[in-house]
């Protein structure tokens, strides 16, 4: 036998040695996990004597580039998501973009422009707000539904420059393929955002007020593109819309069911009408965004269907 084991009493044999060997090796894997920085500083906030310092744990996720790094680019996107009561999704779509559009390296900042007046729901008018409030440090945006998480990191979210782009096209939106829709996230540069003179502010409600928008950017003279090479199908994205559970808004008021066709062709950005009540610098999950609390106005005589009624 080795000499080692030639020194232990007769009846000591070489299990119970591995056992020790592998109680130690245990220990020894949870000392350094305690020690690294991650769980805080050393009692008595300073380094004891003999004791070496704290090592960096191992991240537990990949870290985020930097926004100011050479590789982002010269653009800013600025992300307008309409925006109420839907907290469940706002939770979750706020991080999940901020790192999908941080690992793209796409300079970016989310608005949630959440409406807290007392007429029926606007998502044209809100994102005329947030274009209006989003500043002059970005120079294009993303119409984006909260409800709407991009799965392929494939997705182009870059600058427009050759025109409006339709993330969310038809034919790989899990629910809208018909060949106008320019819905769910659609990305512009604010120049032909401005073009269009934004949206429509007459569509109270749920629906049509992408249709509409379509025809507006057909009047402009600009071409929707779409993605390319994108094999995903029906699954690039995720719809966390419950429809059992959240009601959408379709009900339709007086004359609103003949208007809703019709193209605005004066109102936009050049006439909404609102307030900000609030603007708020949040984090969710690390995840920053600004909140703004807006207030619609309503015109009775022009638009009726703006309350239940």
């Amino acid at each position: 036998s080795p000499p080692l084991l030639g020194l232990l009493p007769g009846r000591f044999s070489v299990f119970p040695l591995f056992f020790v060997a592998l109680l130690l090796g245990f220990a020894s894997l949870l000392w350094l996990q305690l020690s690294c920085s991650g769980e805080g500083p050393l009692p008595g906030g300073g380094q004891s004597r003999g004791v070496p310092p704290r090592q960096p744990c191992p991240p537990q996720s990949p870290l985020l580039p930097a926004e100011d790094e050479p590789s982002w680019g010269p653009h800013r996107l600025a992300l307008l998501v309409p925006f109420r009561e839907r907290f469940e999704e706002l939770l979750a779509f706020v991080p999940y973009m901020h790192r999908f559009l941080s690992k793209k390296r796409i300079r970016h900042h989310i608005f949630i422009l959440n409406q807290v007046d007392h007429f029926r729901f606007n998502r044209a008018s809100l994102i005329n707000v947030g274009f209006l409030e989003s500043g002059n440090d970005t120079d294009y945006i993303a119409m984006h539904d909260v409800d709407l998480l991009p799965l392929n990191e494939q997705l182009d979210y870059g600058f427009p420059e050759a025109g409006p782009f339709h993330v969310a096209s038809p034919e790989l939106h899990p629910l809208y393929h018909y060949k106008t829709y320019v819905g769910g996230i659609l990305l512009l540069t604010k120049q032909h955002y401005e073009m269009c003179n934004g949206m429509s502010n007459r569509f109270w409600g749920w629906g049509r007020e992408d249709d509409e928008f379509y025809r507006r950017i057909k009047g402009a003279g600009l071409q929707v593109r779409r993605p390319s090479g994108i094999t995903t199908g029906y699954e690039t994205f995720q719809h966390l819309h419950d429809p059992a559970w959240r009601k959408r808004d379709q009900k339709r008021i007086a004359a609103q069911k003949q208007e809703q066709f019709k193209v605005d062709r004066e109102g936009g950005l050049n006439n909404v009408r609102y307030r900000i009540e609030s603007r708020t610098a949040l984090s969710v999950a690390g995840a920053p965004c600004t909140v703004l609390n807006i207030l619609l106005d309503c015109d009775a005589s022009e638009t009726p269907w703006c309350t239940f009624g």
